[in-house]
């Protein structure tokens, strides 16, 4: 059916667009920018913070245009003195019950209030608090929340809501004592957080940030009887360069390697040659369940915040999950044993470092079943894209200005079937890459486009050997859930799964570049960086796990064959049932 036109002026400019578009998306198809700031598309569409309210003729009040229809013959007007007046003045009541120490907060660059006020010519607030004091909540192992830069736009709570389907999180208390918090005002750490940090990207001010672990990483590098690796995650190289004003979906891998290998660590590896060994031992491990019996469909491990919400939520399937540690985990345990074997080093003398897109890894990395049968922790710091680029910038490193650089070799060399990891789909199809050629003893396609795209559930079947194999791959918990609960329904079948926990996948995490709603609501970031992830892969020389000469050689001389009982002492886990924490009293 042809989709119905409406015809309207905003600002006196014609402008036509779809039935059912909220005059916000009008004018900015018109190229008029009203500003908001609780508004997030998809996520919080509830006209609260009353900045983008409108004249529209004929109505007796303005009107909020993030929620407002278009509808024939309308006339809008964004600008008159009557608009203006009320959004200042909204602004600064706004400001009036936010710690204004701009200078020295971590949001500073990108936070969206401070650009709105410089947007509307805030010059002064009448009715500033100047006694308020910090209302810092630390009690969770991955972010910091300061209830004194909140501004109750509640996109954090419809983030953990309605995306993660989580909801830890709610507006306390009434009037001015209004909050977020949890239920009954207990810590974060007392409640079902998964870590996933999709609460710090939404947030528009200083409110929510992830724990800056970066001086942990300093004093590594400072201390002389430390030998400290470093390695990045896949999706990183296609998001730090945004934090350097590089376009959304640069690829800045060589310039990255520069950069770590100026900040003095003594080796810069690569946790995409970790994916590599993840494929590998879950390759290894569906064929078992495939050919010889096991709790099918088998579900990825590799995104910690899935895993906690498994553990929390859906205990029922923590036989399913793969025990394989996630390409984090399995950097570490290489670095301490294949690494400090070879180099000669006590691997209680290594520190290592993971640069991750994801605030769960902060979680992740203290979690004790990941510990190695030499009594060392796998990873001993991670810290995120966003703290990487701040070292970066604190160095004095004009980063677009930095030469080429390479990975030390050996943990430095990868495969295309790694890199794409970091966007959802990525995991399944680097596996079937491997899994499809083992099992018909043949070459087997290199590409499985139908597991790649945004969407939040993609489902596909391939004839390999003789056997139809159903696979699915969801991202954000919301999805996740969907799943899950048609599994539980039996209306759902499949025999390989991959899940995680933010939307799009890695190239989405939490820890990821921070944008405005602005950005955020209309440009999809995480397609376009799941695209660099995609086109390098395309041009690697090894496209599948099983090809890379550090994979065979690692095996050969040190773990010995997939899925072997060296390789799953040191690449494997367990997980177990968590408690889940009432919110009934």
């Amino acid at each position: 059916m042809e989709q119905k036109m409406v015809n309207l002026t905003i600002d006196n400019i014609p402008v036509t667009v779809p039935q059912g578009t909220t005059v916000l998306e009008a004018a900015r198809s018109a190229g008029i920018k009203i500003p908001t700031l609780c508004f997030l598309k998809g996520v919080n569409e509830i006209g609260a913070c009353r900045m983008c309210v409108v004249e529209v003729k004929g109505a007796r009040s303005l009107m909020a245009s993030c929620v407002y229809p278009v509808s024939e013959g309308m006339e809008v007007f964004t600008n008159t003195p009557k608009v203006r007046h009320s959004r200042e003045l909204t602004l600064e009541l706004i400001l009036s019950n936010h710690r204004m120490d701009c200078l020295t907060c971590s949001r500073n660059a990108h936070c969206e209030l401070r650009q709105l006020a410089a947007d509307l010519g805030i010059d002064a607030v009448r009715y500033a608090n100047d006694g308020l004091r910090p209302q810092l909540e630390k009690s969770a192992l991955h972010l910091v929340r300061d209830n004194s830069k909140c501004i109750l736009c509640r996109r954090c709570v419809s983030t953990c809501r309605k995306l993660q389907e989580v909801g830890v999180i709610g507006c306390n208390e009434r009037g001015f004592a209004t909050h977020i918090g949890s239920a009954f005002d207990r810590d974060l750490a007392e409640v079902d957080c998964i870590s996933c940090g999709q609460c710090v990207v939404a947030c528009p001010t200083g409110a929510l940030a992830e724990k800056d672990d970066t001086d942990k990483v300093l004093d590594a590098l400072l201390d002389p009887n430390k030998h400290v690796v470093v390695g990045p995650a896949p999706s990183v190289r296609a998001t730090l360069g945004e934090c350097f004003g590089l376009p959304v979906g640069t690829n800045v891998e060589k310039k990255m390697i520069t950069a770590l290998k100026r900040l003095g660590f003594d080796k810069v590896f690569d946790v995409d040659t970790a994916a590599d060994f993840t494929i590998m031992e879950e390759g290894t491990e569906l064929l078992h369940r495939l050919e010889n019996g096991g709790p099918l469909p088998l579900i990825t491990s590799c995104s910690p915040g899935w895993i906690r919400f498994c553990e929390q939520h859906a205990p029922q399937y923590l036989p399913n999950l793969s025990s394989c540690k996630s390409p984090q985990q399995m950097f570490g345990s290489l670095v301490k044993t294949y690494y400090a074997e070879k180099a000669g080093i006590d691997p209680k003398d290594i520190v290592v470092v993971s640069v991750m897109p994801c605030t769960a890894k902060k979680y992740e990395v203290q979690r004790e079943e990941q510990r190695l049968p030499n009594g060392c922790m796998p990873v001993d710091i991670s810290i995120t894209t966003r703290e990487l680029s701040r070292m970066i910038t604190q160095a004095g490193m004009m980063f677009d200005h930095l030469p080429d650089g390479e990975f030390d070799p050996m943990l430095g060399v990868s495969t295309g079937a790694s890199v794409i990891f970091g966007a959802t789909g990525g995991v399944m199809e680097a596996a079937l890459r491997t899994v499809a050629e083992t099992l018909t003893g043949a070459a087997a396609p290199v590409e499985f486009t139908a597991v790649r795209g945004m969407e939040g559930v993609k489902e596909a079947s391939y004839e390999l050997a003789g056997r139809t194999v159903h696979v699915c791959a969801a991202s954000g918990l919301a999805n996740v859930k969907k799943v899950l609960d048609g599994m539980t329904a039996g209306e759902l079948h499949y025999d390989f799964i991959e899940f995680m926990a933010c939307p799009g996948g890695c190239v989405n995490g939490g820890g990821q570049p921070l944008h405005p709603a602005s950005v955020r609501s209309f440009t999809n970031l995480a397609a376009l960086r799941a695209k660099a992830l995609y086109d390098q892969d395309k041009g690697m020389v090894y496209r599948k796990s099983h090809e890379s000469p550090v994979v065979k050689e690692v095996y050969e001389s040190f773990l010995g064959e997939p899925g072997g009982h060296k390789a799953h002492e040191l690449l494997h886990c367990t997980y177990v049932e968590q408690k889940r924490y009432r919110t009934d009293g």
